[in-house]
């Protein structure tokens, strides 16, 4: 108004005057008009700026980031806000209540003292913030670490610093360096996790344990876990496609089964940027023994949105050759649970965010993914199979393992395959049903896994296929083929009650199994040395089942003070287990070879059961950078069902296979084990300067899962397993360049309650010994090196079996170029010789000769990729 009235004034000044007085302005006239026209245009800005800062805005939003609260303002508002993520913590968790608030008095609430002021351009508003000191900015960074968001601990999202449990993030930059440099993921996530069990280097992650216990994998919060537990959650997604991982160590009651150990949540990459984004990998690596030494990789992704929806398309396809140990041989070729030697990888994924409307997102997930040998080279058995057939099927000849070979001509009906599709889908909203926020999420996958010729299991051992003494039959190679279709959905909704918080929901799934293995044509695969496999018929490996499972669950926490927080929670689990009638897979086998001409089936059906779990915890904030926290928490895991069922002794009458007895799921439905884990845990967790974090943990449970290496079933007895020991980490970091330096260790002791003889190390089948790892790097602005060392021990079990430990070295290193990044690797610098853990228990699995099974870990290996984002 007050520039109105000075434009009024003006005009009354030059224009009101006679017409002497006007001739005597009339050269000034067009400099004072102009300056009448910017005035009035002036006067007029600044009215409709203040216009739009004083809109009225209502809205209600809860535990939102605020990237997305700032963009739910500027819709309700009907402008466009704009800022610099840089210099804003836009990941935070925020909640807005504003009933009728000017838009400028809830942005200042919000932002708070880092706002300097609101810029408003036609119908845009510019956030400007502050300029501060080094050292406020340090204590910001130290307060992100701190609220940097998971979803691991309670299914909605939650700063780390409100976690009452040990969790750990693997971030994109820490996962890449390891990547990029040489070290396979599975390997990479046992370095950079401490409780988490080195990786072995073939396709299974067989006994690779959280504390000594059973993993759940989920990808984006879809288990990747299955009944039949085939061991290939890692064997699921390109690293090129992953953005984090979130891992809470320990027993979990939120997510139900096989989360005994700990949670590990494998978070996909997304479109960030709104304008069109790329980016290319390229990469090679070698051990630069002869030419057939190498691995190839390349990865291109592609990334575009606007305001309402954005998606991205990554693809990596990987193609492997040869590899060998410390002694430059070639490491031999694993039959039994295969490795990626010779293996082609492609990884299509894409996913597509969408804002449909006000305080709502909508998400999807889609993925193909095939990693299969892909080779004519084979691992020759020798001429019969002289070279690796058991001596009790040989007239007890035993074998030669020098004839083992690996040559050229191998092809197969079957060979080692992972192949999954998979689609997931969460649909967000928030303040709905009286300030709730609500999430439902769909999801389906189907898998076919297959596995390499071999002898098969539970064949070789108990001489199923003799006629009478002496008159052995030839032993076959075989190959399992195992597929899995799931699907379910998750019911979500959470609030806020003041200084409680409520978490509570429904999940369902529906999981099928069928279990065959292809038999080859003894005559081609014998006269071959097994380099040529022509199925002749196909049996049933495993029991067809049918699982289906329904769960309702809660979780509350409630702050005190603002130090003090307790939090408790219960899950009521129900699941229904079908089975189909079966013959007992060593029956079928000698029926399928002569060795009879019929059997009765063990009777299949239906059981059920309940499982109640229950956690509670509490955690301090000693001040703003440090808590701890005390927990006790319920997990539960069901023994395998397809290796429980279609289990029972025959008798031959004549030419028929009688049943005497058997274990079958009406009379012994599936007995589960639950777990009681207590931890006390401490951390204080920075990207820059000392960043720490230790628990100790005790878990113990009254019955163990027990594997028979004849038939290799699995049964439930009632003996007592105990956990208990120290995880931690601690580093020192210079930042934003300088010395990184840190090291982590994972002090474990693994017991079972014998009859005789009282508490016993654990079997070393499904345990592994403690480990540590130190590493050393030094990061500047256009380049970084890192020197990693891990060391494990040796274990011996109340059996005498015993695990030898090892010892490598990895350099690590990066290289900014004018475009894009360079990176290279060393892995196991100094050529070290061992024998994997993998390795090591197929020996016991399998028997002789060692030479077989014996999987020795990679030699010295060099890794060279270039990757750019445009």
């Amino acid at each position: 108004m007050k520039h109105l009235i000075t434009v009024g004034y003006i005009s009354k000044k030059y224009c009101g005057q006679d017409s002497i007085q006007q001739k005597k302005y009339t050269k000034k006239l067009p400099v004072l008009c102009s300056a009448l026209i910017l005035m009035l245009f002036f006067s007029l800005n600044v009215a409709a700026q203040t216009s739009i800062l004083d809109r009225a805005v209502n809205i209600q939003l809860k535990n939102v980031r605020l990237s997305d609260a700032l963009s739910a303002i500027g819709d309700k508002a009907g402008v466009n806000i704009t800022y610099s993520s840089t210099k804003l913590n836009v990941a935070k968790i925020v909640t807005v209540n504003s009933s009728n608030k000017s838009l400028k008095a809830l942005l200042s609430e919000l932002l708070g003292k880092s706002l300097k002021r609101l810029d408003v351009k036609d119908n845009v508003i510019t956030i400007e913030t502050k300029e501060i000191s080094p050292a406020t900015t340090e204590n910001i960074r130290q307060m992100e670490d701190l609220n940097e968001v998971v979803v691991v601990s309670s299914r909605t999202p939650k700063h780390i610093s409100d976690i009452p449990g040990t969790v750990w993030v693997v971030d994109s930059a820490k996962l890449q360096a390891q990547i990029r440099s040489g070290v396979p993921l599975k390997e990479a996530l046992g370095i950079l996790i401490p409780s988490l069990d080195l990786g072995n280097q073939g396709r299974s992650n067989y006994a690779q344990n959280l504390r000594g216990r059973n993993i759940l994998v989920m990808l984006d919060g879809v288990s990747l876990n299955s009944s039949r537990a085939t061991n290939r959650q890692f064997d699921a997604i390109d690293p090129f496609n992953i953005e984090k991982i979130e891992v809470l160590s320990g027993s979990s009651a939120i997510y139900g089964g096989d989360a005994t150990g700990g949670i590990i949540n494998i978070v996909t990459k997304k479109a960030k940027a709104k304008k069109l984004s790329l980016e290319t990998e390229v990469g090679g690596r070698s051990g630069l023994r002869n030419s057939s030494d190498h691995d190839l990789r390349f990865a291109q992704s592609i990334s575009a949105g606007n305001e309402v929806i954005k998606g991205r398309l990554g693809f990596a396809y990987q193609q492997n050759a040869a590899a060998f140990d410390g002694k430059n041989r070639q490491i031999v070729i694993d039959t039994k649970q295969s490795d990626f030697q010779y293996n082609r990888s492609i990884d299509l994924f894409g996913n597509v965010d969408i804002k449909p409307g006000e305080n709502q997102t909508l998400n999807f997930d889609a993925q193909y993914y095939e990693s299969k040998y892909n080779s004519d080279k084979g691992l020759f058995l020798g001429q019969n199979l002289s070279g690796g057939l058991p001596a009790n099927a040989n007239g007890g000849i035993a074998p030669n393992p020098s004839l083992l070979d690996i040559k050229n001509g191998f092809s197969s009906d079957v060979v080692p395959r992972s192949k999954r599709l998979f689609v997931n889908g969460q649909y967000r909203i928030t303040d709905i049903l009286g300030g709730q926020n609500f999430q439902f999420q769909g999801y389906w996958r189907t898998e076919k896994l297959d596995f390499s010729p071999s002898f098969p299991e539970g064949i070789v051992r108990t001489r199923e296929l003799t006629v009478s003494p002496g008159n052995v039959l030839p032993l076959p190679l075989a190959a399992s083929r195992q597929n899995t279709n799931l699907w379910g959905f998750r019911l979500v909704l959470s609030k806020q009650f003041d200084q409680v918080n409520l978490t509570y929901g429904a999940d369902f799934d529906r999981e099928s199994f069928v279990g065959k293995q292809a038999f080859f044509d003894t005559q081609t695969t014998y006269n071959s040395g097994g380099l040529i496999n022509r199925t002749a018929n196909t049996l049933g490996r495993f029991p067809d089942n049918r699982i289906v499972g329904f769960s309702g669950f809660a979780q509350a926490s409630w702050a005190v003070t603002d130090q003090l927080a307790i939090a408790g929670g219960i899950r009521r689990q129900h699941m229904s287990v079908a089975v189909d009638d079966f013959v007992r897979f060593q029956q079928q086998v000698s029926v399928n070879y002569g060795v009879g001409t019929s059997a009765d089936a063990i009777p299949g059906g239906k059981n059920s059961y309940n499982v109640t779990l229950f956690n509670g915890s509490v955690i301090y904030k000693l001040n703003d950078q440090q808590q701890v926290w005390t927990n006790f928490a319920q997990g539960f895991s069901v023994p395998d069902p397809a290796k429980t069922y279609g289990i029972g002794s025959y008798q031959r009458e004549g030419d028929h296979w009688k049943l005497l007895n058997s274990i079958n799921v009406k009379d012994s439905p599936l007995s589960g084990v639950k777990t009681n884990q207590f931890e006390l845990g401490w951390r204080r967790p920075a990207k820059s300067g000392l960043n720490a974090q230790a628990a100790v943990y005790y878990s113990i449970s009254d019955k163990a899962l027990l594997t028979n290496l004849s038939t290799f079933t699995i049964s439930v007895s009632d003996q007592h397993v105990r956990n208990y020991g120290l995880e931690a980490e601690v580093s020192y970091r210079q930042a934003p360049e300088g010395f990184d330096v840190g090291a982590s260790a994972h002090v474990i002791v693994s017991e079972i309650k014998t009859p005789a003889d009282g508490w016993k190390r654990n079997s070393i089948i499904t345990n592994n010994p403690s480990k540590a790892v130190a590493y050393a790097g030094w990061k500047a602005d256009q380049f970084s090196v890192r020197v990693q060392g891990v060391h494990t021990f040796n274990l011996k079990d109340y059996q005498a079996l015993e695990l030898k430990g090892f010892t490598t070295i990895d350099l690590l290193g990066s290289l900014k170029l004018p475009l894009g990044v360079l990176s290279a690797g060393v892995q196991n610098v100094f050529n070290r010789q061992y024998v994997t853990f993998w390795g090591q228990r197929a020996v016991i699995f399998y028997g002789a000769p060692s030479e077989l099974y014996q999987y020795n870990g990679r030699g010295r290996t060099y890794m060279l990729s270039y990757s750019i984002t445009y």
